[in-house]
């Protein structure tokens, strides 16, 4: 055992000091007791497997191969150009695919070219003799030819031989071309054969006729590749769908009869894909991964959708990486003079996948956004409003149940604006929900009346509406402001001006995030006109989001990537360009930042007058009537009674309820030596006479004596 020990150190003399550290040796390997087959095996090895022995051997794999199989293809060429062999790879592939009436097509084609050759070949036993009748005549007529100009030529010099110069000249020209091709022969037998060779490479080389380990590194990545036919198939064939498998397999090299042409499309390629008989659009919609990753793509970047024709599916597939790139400002930020028509326009939200700027109409549609938490829910839904804003005849009621300031830029075109996230803001929420209810059943009361009657657009706004329904506190009355049940407070809220508030143009739009059945009940989910999506968690949630009939169709927000697709939305709507025989689109918005947004803003306010929104404030506490009068009048110079009630009732529903009326208001201006006035015959609150009342009342917030 002792022999085999290895001594790094040398044992230190005696007569070193202990703080003398001891000498390194260096230890050589004994290799004398390897044998030397291994050792002729591990320098083989290392020979085989060093990076320029295999390039190298790829190099020559791959150029030989090249040569090779482009032998094979010119040769395959050459055999469909002399056979029918082409026309019965399309008729076996359209019988594989299913498609009988293509089948007799390319029948009756095979027949007609076998009807061609037959009649081809059967010249073929006359034209010996014709052949040699027509040198006869031509070498006849040539040499008649000739001597007639020898002719002329003697006439015009006098001289008898010059006849047979023209002769002389041609023979003596044939005679040239002899000595050419003598001369040139031998070279061009010698280098033809290479000549041909290269002729094969250079299209075995186009074709990439070679295995894909012989292939250089940048073709063997296939990163980003074209789509061709030829990958669309056989990205197909590999699905593990047997029966497309086979029927591909039955078509052979005709496989890509399946396919449409394949078509630019935004930043990726378009093809319709007319499956094989036996093979269902829901089978290819469920291997969706597998065929992304077939095609070098990843999965959010292959979509397949189902057009009108019958058993077709359509893929989308985007530039690889492309999505990956913003797409820029939105045009309310660049185009500062851009304004807004509510009824007939069409807000800019995104760019849909093509690149193709998506437009959506907003006219009397309630909207649904719905995603998981942080992937700009609300920064969509923003984008839509600040846009709506710039029509200055669209009204906002606004709750915003996050409360961290997303939407304080509406301080001044909101009526009114509830921030927070507490249950007093949801009961605030709750009972302005209920207020436009109340707005419009008295709308609808009046078309009953007048028919020709205009109103206002109202949007009614709830951004973090999942607090609303999950609410648990109760009021007096023993009902609950959350829930899903008859007596929720909210949700029948909603659903009542679901039902009819469209036809007063009395909108609701929601957002929520993460839905539930708890925090996002079907009924108030399916009475949206536009349902819009960002990244979820499930299929069961996107079902949820968009509906049944949207994910069957092929919307996939769960197969968005979380935290990579914000912004991006599927987006079911009858308001938006939608290709033919889809059921949704998938929309990446444009990113509206919170200063971009204030200056947006500013710009509705400009296109505004006299708005003052009312920030709704804390339950209990004493209110000062004069006060709350004249904050809700604002900047205005006079208000309309009825206008003047609402407004108070939106700032404190429980404060200013019913028992404030017309005589009410108009008895309280009066201890304060001011009065509603008429105008045009309608009662009015004036803005100056309301301040005068305040500033001359008395330390006690009685009137004055001098009043």
């Amino acid at each position: 055992m002792s022999d085999n020990v290895v001594h790094l150190y040398k044992d230190p003399d005696p007569e070193d000091t202990p703080s003398t550290p001891p000498t390194p040796l260096t230890v050589v390997a004994d290799t004398s007791a390897v044998p030397l087959w291994v050792r002729s095996g591990r320098a083989i090895r290392r020979m085989a497997t060093d990076e320029r022995t295999t390039t190298a051997g790829r190099i020559i794999v791959r150029h030989s191969l090249y040569t090779f199989n482009g032998g094979r293809i010119v040769a395959r060429r050459t055999w469909d150009g002399k056979t029918g062999a082409r026309y019965e790879r399309m008729l076996r592939a359209a019988e594989a695919a299913g498609n009988y009436e293509v089948a007799e097509e390319w029948e009756e084609r095979l027949q007609r070219f076998r009807d061609a050759r037959h009649r081809r070949r059967m010249d073929l036993l006359h034209s010996p003799v014709d052949v040699a009748k027509g040198v006869g005549v031509a070498a006849a007529m040539s040499v008649g030819t000739l001597v007639m100009l020898g002719v002329v030529m003697a006439l015009n010099t006098k001289e008898f031989g010059d006849v047979i110069t023209p002769l002389m000249a041609t023979v003596d020209f044939i005679g040239l071309l002899i000595r050419i091709v003598q001369v040139v022969w031998g070279p061009a037998i010698t280098l033809g054969p290479f000549l041909a060779l290269l002729a094969l490479w250079g299209v075995g080389r186009h074709q990439q006729a070679a295995p894909q380990w012989a292939l250089p590194a940048n073709v063997r990545s296939s990163e980003g590749e074209p789509i061709t036919p030829s990958i669309v198939v056989k990205a197909l064939r590999d699905l593990g769908i047997p029966a497309l498998r086979n029927a591909i397999k039955e078509m052979g090299d005709v496989g890509a009869s399946m396919l449409s042409p394949i078509t630019i499309a935004g930043c990726g390629v378009e093809v319709d894909v007319t499956l094989p008989s036996g093979v269902t659009t829901v089978e290819v919609q469920q291997r969706r991964r597998k065929l992304a990753e077939n095609l070098t793509r990843h999965e959010h970047e292959v979509f397949i959708n189902i057009p009108p024709a019958a058993r077709t599916v359509r893929v989308w597939i985007a530039d690889s990486g492309a999505l990956d790139e913003p797409i820029g400002p939105s045009p309310l930020e660049t185009d500062e003079t851009m304004t807004a028509n509510y009824k007939t326009g069409k807000a800019p939200w995104g760019q849909d996948l093509r690149g193709d700027a998506a437009l959506i109409s907003l006219y009397q549609r309630h909207v649904l956004v719905t995603g998981l938490s942080n992937q700009g829910k609300t920064a969509s839904l923003r984008a839509l409003a600040l846009w709506v804003a710039l029509d200055r005849s669209v009204q906002f009621w606004i709750a915003d149940l996050k409360g961290i300031g997303d939407w304080a830029m509406f301080d001044g075109i909101a009526d009114v604006l509830i921030e927070g996230p507490t249950d007093e803001h949801v009961i605030q929420a709750t009972e302005m929900v209920e207020e436009a209810v109340e707005e419009m059943n008295r709308r609808i009361e009046a078309r009953r009346l007048d028919p020709d009657v205009v109103f206002p657009p109202l949007i009614v706004l709830v951004d973090e509406a999942q607090l609303a329904f999950m609410c648990p506190v109760k009021g007096e009355d023993k009902r609950p402001y959350g829930g899903s049940s008859s007596t929720s407070r909210y949700f029948m809220a909603v659903r009542k001006v679901h039902n009819q508030g469209r036809a007063v143009d009395v909108l609701m739009w929601q957002g929520t995030q993460d839905p539930t059945d708890q925090n996002l009940p079907k009924l108030v989910r399916e009475g949206a006109h536009t349902r819009a999506s960002l990244v979820l968690g499930t299929e069961s949630q996107a079902e949820m989001a968009l509906g049944a009939k949207a994910v069957n169709g092929g919307a996939a927000p769960h197969l968005l990537r979380q935290g990579l697709d914000k912004g991006t939305l599927v987006v079911a709507s009858d308001g938006i360009d939608i290709p033919k025989g889809q059921s949704s689109i998938t929309v990446r918005t444009h990113f509206i930042d919170d200063d971009p947004a204030k200056e947006i803003a500013a710009r509705a306010k400009a296109l505004r007058e006299g708005i003052t929104t009312l920030r709704v404030i804390e339950r209990g506490e004493e209110r000062d009537a004069l006060a709350d009068i004249a904050h809700v009048i604002g900047n205005a110079a006079r208000l309309r009674t009825n206008e003047v009630l609402k407004r108070l009732h939106a700032l404190d529903a429980a404060a200013y309820g019913d028992e404030w009326t017309n005589d009410r208001l108009k008895g309280l201006l009066e201890e304060h030596g001011e009065e509603p006035k008429k105008s045009h015959g309608v009662m009015v609150v004036h803005r100056d006479h309301v301040l005068r009342a305040l500033a001359n009342r008395g330390p006690d917030g009685s009137a004055s004596a001098s009043e």
